[in-house]
């Protein structure tokens, strides 16, 4: 039997959770005829994730699949349950693991390309909106990785000699605040968070709400575009829980975590919606058409 606790909900994690199971077949691994599979869903409460993950080995599950935020604190005192990883930051960093090659004790995982290309996000936006001096960061506070995203995002700024302001959302309510704050500030961009899994569960209501507002926006999944979002670039959540799924299976077959070295989702996708960008009053340079995985018209 395998854990699968996520800290975000259910319905919008539905194509993961179908990428994982993708991932068990590789293995040899069907639901419902030789693997069994107990859900846990935090639904953005990040302060129950410990208890879920209690429910989860009290159960006897032969492994855990869990994301961040929430599997630090799951790693810090489940030491003998194997346990599989996803997020987008370094999980070095975030002390998950002892190196990525040999992580060592009970812990490995899957990484996709978030912080590392939130930089990017900037440049992208700054490229395609050059005029625009302040732009508006949309984070989680009461994700414990926000600051480490906050600091790749100030440092593009400054580099860029842009102005960023962060606007704060950790539940739906927050978000007519956020808004209303962001034309207060006349930001000429919007950059969300893409590692916090609340925003991410959030990105066609996000992508509503940046249409309804006319404000250009760029986020990291294509979800987000094709509800209407503006940009979308980074990694495929999809690949890493179907890596996932993959290493669950391998460690159902007997295979320690510490021997599995930590597998990078190294695909990273840039998506442009032109029809949103015309709405707008946008013209997106060529050089960003022809750099685009996917260009919606």
């Amino acid at each position: 039997m395998i854990g699968f606790l996520n800290s975000a909900s259910p319905e919008p994690y539905a194509p993961m959770v179908a990428a994982f199971q993708d991932g068990l077949k590789d293995g040899g691994y069907i639901v419902g005829q030789n693997v069994a599979i107990e859900y846990r869903w935090a639904n953005a409460q990040y302060d129950r994730v410990l208890a879920m993950a209690a429910e989860l080995v009290d159960r006897r599950v032969a492994v855990i699949v869990a994301n961040t935020p929430g599997v630090q604190a799951v790693k810090a005192v489940i030491t003998m349950t194997p346990i599989v990883f996803t997020t987008g930051s370094d999980p070095m960093q975030l002390g998950l693991v002892a190196s990525l090659s040999r992580p060592g004790g009970n812990v490995t995982g899957v990484t996709t390309l978030n912080v590392e290309v939130t930089p990017k996000r900037l440049e992208l936006a700054h490229e395609l909106l050059p005029a625009a001096t302040t732009i508006a960061a949309l984070v989680n506070p009461t994700n414990p990785n926000t600051d480490i995203e906050l600091r790749g995002m100030q440092a593009a700024a400054r580099a860029l000699g842009l102005q960023l302001h962060v606007l704060h959302a950790s539940s739906e309510r927050d978000f007519a605040a956020a808004f209303e704050t962001l034309s207060q500030l006349r930001a000429g961009v919007l950059v969300i968070s893409g590692t916090d899994t609340f925003l991410i569960s959030r990105s066609e209501q996000l992508a509503t709400l940046t249409v309804h507002h006319a404000v250009p926006a760029i986020f990291q999944f294509r979800e987000f575009v094709a509800a209407g979002g503006l940009m979308s670039y980074g990694g495929s959540i999809k690949d890493a829980y179907r890596q996932a799924g993959i290493y669950a299976g391998r460690i159902l077959k007997g295979e320690r975590p510490a021997d599995l070295p930590v597998q990078q989702s190294a695909k990273v996708e840039l998506m442009i919606n032109l029809k949103t960008a015309k709405s707008f009053g946008l013209t997106v340079p060529t050089a960003l058409l022809v750099r685009a995985d996917e260009v919606i018209e």
